[in-house]
């Protein structure tokens, strides 16, 4: 299949989904399918894994590839990605233990580790768990970030500034899941790294500009005109660009990754640090990867055109 004519493959984009970030995901299907078409995909449908009867379209619907533009649990955890192989259909991103494994924070920072890539101190807290605030601000300080370990799109992540607001920012994180990642707060330049094609490299690093009122990239910054937030290329040392480029597909590669991802980072006084990687970055008209593709002079719509291809050649091999 890997001479495909995209005019009759079948190409499903799955949008919407289980998670948090649904909406955010429904921009990105619909950003998508625009950029499929303006590519000559003449037979491209989307389908919304929450709505009833969605596995039976799914399998019965003759479908070449999956493009998955699900953002958070359920979609890039493993959980689409297990469907689909166990159905037979080739799909875009990473596979199911890459996903599963970028998904969760505790388990990435060990991935990181083990690669020689420099880590925020922290530690996870189980919702069932004692809670000692004194034993905490030991391991990370008074100033951190309390995030939820399995979630994404700043959902759930309070910004600590003191002993007495760690409650209540726990009681915020398990409300979006039953893991907490406790971590200290990096003074910095903060940036984003995407990784794209095979074999992968880095794309133009973006510096996130801070914004009045927010004390980090937060729901409300993260789609707003993307001229206001986001510096192409990021006014950084160029050592520090060097290093950041360096790990963000060191870690695309220790995760396992397939076709992109996006890595953010703090750059602190001793170089760059990482935080997360995205395995399925948000792909709306506002969104960071989309914006450090055309900073490359890659097109949305030969990005994702290049990602269905990587999806039929690895499924192929």
């Amino acid at each position: 299949m890997s001479d495909f004519k995209r005019e009759d493959l079948r190409v499903v984009v799955l949008a919407g989904g289980i998670s948090d970030e649904r909406e955010i995901s429904f921009a990105s299907g619909a950003n998508v399918v625009e950029a499929l078409k303006e590519e000559g995909y003449g037979k491209v449908v989307t389908l919304d894994p929450a709505s009833e009867g969605f596995l039976n379209q799914l399998e019965h619907g003759g479908f070449d590839v999956a493009f998955i533009a699900l953002h958070g649990r359920g979609g890039e955890d493993g959980m689409i990605q297990s469907i689909l192989e166990f159905l037979d259909i080739p799909y875009t991103g990473s596979g199911v233990i890459a996903s599963a494994c970028a998904a969760d924070k505790d388990v990435s920072k060990a991935l990181y580790e083990r690669a020689g890539i420099p880590i925020a101190k922290g530690m996870t807290l189980a919702s069932d768990d004692e809670v000692c605030v004194a034993d905490i601000i030991e391991v990370v300080g008074e100033e951190c970030f309390v995030k939820p370990a399995v979630n994404g799109s700043s959902f759930g992540v309070t910004y600590v500034k003191n002993a007495d607001e760690l409650p209540h920012a726990l009681e915020t994180v398990f409300d979006h899941g039953d893991k907490a990642l406790i971590e200290e707060r990096l003074v910095g330049t903060e940036i984003t790294v995407g990784v794209f094609g095979d074999p992968a490299h880095a794309l133009p690093i973006v510096e996130i500009l801070p914004q009045e009122g927010s004390d980090f990239y937060d729901l409300d910054v993260k789609y707003i005109d993307p001229a206001l937030v986001h510096r192409i290329p990021a006014a950084i040392a160029s050592e520090d660009y060097r290093k950041a480029e360096e790990f963000a597909v060191r870690a695309h590669e220790a995760l396992g990754c397939t076709g992109f991802s996006r890595s953010d980072f703090i750059v602190t006084e001793r170089g760059p640090v990482i935080l997360e990687t995205n395995t399925i970055p948000g792909m709306t008209s506002t969104s960071l990867f989309p914006d450090e593709a055309r900073h490359a002079n890659i097109p949305f719509s030969k990005v994702c055109d290049e990602l269905i291809r990587i999806a039929i050649k690895r499924w192929e091999r």
